[in-house]
């Protein structure tokens, strides 16, 4: 591994302790504002140096895209809330940006993304109301997976088990008090597969 300046060793701990306290990594302008430089340049010097050193890694292409080498964690979009009872009108939620996992959890990989569940329709998968599911982004379905589906007619969201049945889907909920939802196949967009969930204790 290279050396580092102290400046350098600063600016990662700093990105450290922001990741250990907020779940996600820092941006270009948190840094900026949180180790007192004058330009979002000299942010992007220093985190050359970082990553020609082997201490993080970046992914251009997001606000978000820092990742520290040798961590046992990664970040993956926090991208908003789904229904689970009722199909709902999907939303971003701005205030979540990406959410922290470790790799015991879910191994890293491309095409995840996480979403809050509102609802109980999914409570006999061990889902709850302010759950938060991890998403494997695909657009088929094998019969009995999790996913979320967006309903085209409704333009709206839901998570279900999905299930295929002659002229039609069946969107089955995991609440005995729940029915499912029918529909035509043309009708149904499947967004993802859900791989893990997060409980949250009420």
């Amino acid at each position: 591994m290279k050396s580092i300046s102290p400046k350098q060793q600063a600016m990662l701990s700093f990105i450290e302790e922001f990741m250990s306290t907020r779940g996600y990594p820092p941006t270009y302008e948190e840094i900026r504002t949180g180790m007192g430089l004058s330009t979002k340049s000299l942010v992007d010097y220093h985190l050359n140096a970082l990553e020609a050193a082997g201490c993080l890694r970046r992914d251009r292409s997001t606000p978000r895209g820092l990742r520290l080498r040798d961590a046992n964690t990664f970040a993956v979009p926090f991208i908003g809330t789904i229904g689970a009872s009722l199909p709902a009108t999907f939303y971003m939620d701005a205030a979540a940006e990406a959410l922290l996992l470790t790799r015991d959890i879910v191994p890293e990989q491309d095409g995840l993304y996480a979403l809050k569940v509102r609802g109980t329709s999914m409570i006999d998968a061990m889902i709850n109301d302010g759950d938060v599911v991890v998403m494997k982004r695909q657009s088929m379905a094998r019969d009995g997976d999790m996913v979320a589906v967006r309903l085209i007619d409704r333009d709206e969201m839901t998570l279900k088990h999905f299930y295929r049945e002659p002229g039609r889907v069946r969107l089955q909920p995991a609440n005995p008090m729940l029915g499912p939802i029918y529909t035509q196949p043309a009708n149904v967009e499947i967004q993802g597969r859900v791989i893990a969930v997060i409980r949250q204790i009420h």
